[in-house]
């Protein structure tokens, strides 16, 4: 009776060190901060959890968070950080406070002048320079993953801007970043800090008297349907980018098949994500008129005028002149 024992023994031991082990579904938290399911966004997460589950047959899994792990963007890179997030959506302004002010460099406003301009030079030489700075600075913490757009931003407030005198002593909604915040106060107006989640109450209850963002973003949450958003004008100041990070650290410690889904996902992540917000940035202006919202264009060479020595200061003392050059030569 001992002999079969010891022979079905000796088959069991030897399918355990033929057969391959089996590794763990990998289980990645994909985050942005906009609470609305139809944001970009949130299309261009989805697109990525569908193409990484799709292609890796689901041994990666994604769950995505539209605001759900936070709100703030500051929350978001520092759950990156940690390891409670793995993809996320932030913004050059936030990651200047981490200690890599580089990212400034699109935080600078008229820095491109039209979306194929902002395709050019992010996924240019200047997009992949900015990048190695930020994984280098960040000693491997953060990786851009992909840049992604959040639109063109405008002014919409209490009254219209026919001139940049009408922008003096107004209550601005914006970014608290350097060159954002000095270029604004340059306009006359004064910038205000309000968290993105408060700005509806913050419009209709008079605290801001004005705002920027674009179309998308701002319909979404009805701020054109408060008294102090229904004017919007046409600055187009800024052809917003957006940073898909990762963590770089746990990104190396990938499989290089792990890899190659991600970045797969990712590339045609993004391609979703710029498509729905071109897109939908004519039908949210649609809304925005059919709502009640009026419109008018304005004469950007007095703003642009303020913008360019920000964007020439800013070069210099970061010393990127170079990389500021590269971004306005693929505009042209």
């Amino acid at each position: 009776m001992k002999k079969p024992v010891v022979l079905l023994l000796a088959a069991v031991l030897a399918l355990v060190f033929v057969l391959p082990v089996q590794a763990a579904p990998l289980k990645l938290v994909a985050a942005h901060n906009q609470t609305s399911q139809e944001n970009p966004y949130q299309y261009g997460m989805l697109k990525f959890k569908e193409v990484v589950e799709k292609l890796s047959n689901g041994e990666i899994s994604v769950d995505v968070h539209a605001g759900t792990i936070g709100t703030n963007e500051d929350e978001l890179v520092e759950k990156l950080k940690l390891g409670a997030a793995d993809v996320v959506v932030a913004s050059p302004g936030f990651m200047t406070k981490i200690g890599i002010p580089e990212v400034d460099l699109f935080s600078l406003l008229y820095l491109f002048n039209s979306f194929d301009h902002w395709e050019k030079a992010v996924d240019g030489e200047a997009g992949q320079t900015l990048a190695k700075i930020i994984n280098e600075k960040s000693k491997n913490t953060f990786r851009i993953a992909a840049y992604w757009s959040a639109g063109v931003r405008n002014y919409y407030g209490k009254k219209p801007i026919n001139t940049m005198d009408d922008l003096k002593g107004m209550k601005i909604r914006t970014q608290m970043s350097g060159v954002v915040a000095d270029f604004w106060k340059q306009t006359g107006a004064i910038p205000t800090q309000v968290a993105w989640g408060e700005l509806y109450q913050a419009l209709q209850q008079g605290i801001v008297d004005c705002a920027e963002n674009d179309y998308t973003n701002f319909s979404l949450l009805d701020h054109h349907k408060t008294a102090n958003g229904k004017f919007i004008t046409e600055t187009e100041h800024d052809f917003t980018t957006r940073f898909v990070l990762m963590n770089g650290r746990k990104f190396d410690g990938l499989t290089d098949q792990q890899k190659e889904w991600i970045t797969e996902a990712l590339k045609q992540a993004t391609a979703e994500e710029r498509q729905i917000t071109y897109g939908m940035l004519s039908k949210s202006k649609e809304k925005v008129i059919a709502d009640g919202g009026t419109v008018n264009s304005i004469d950007k060479a007095p703003f642009i005028a303020i913008a360019v020595p920000i964007q020439d200061k800013l070069a210099e003392k970061l010393g990127i002149q170079d990389l500021v050059e590269k971004v306005r030569a693929a505009g042209k």
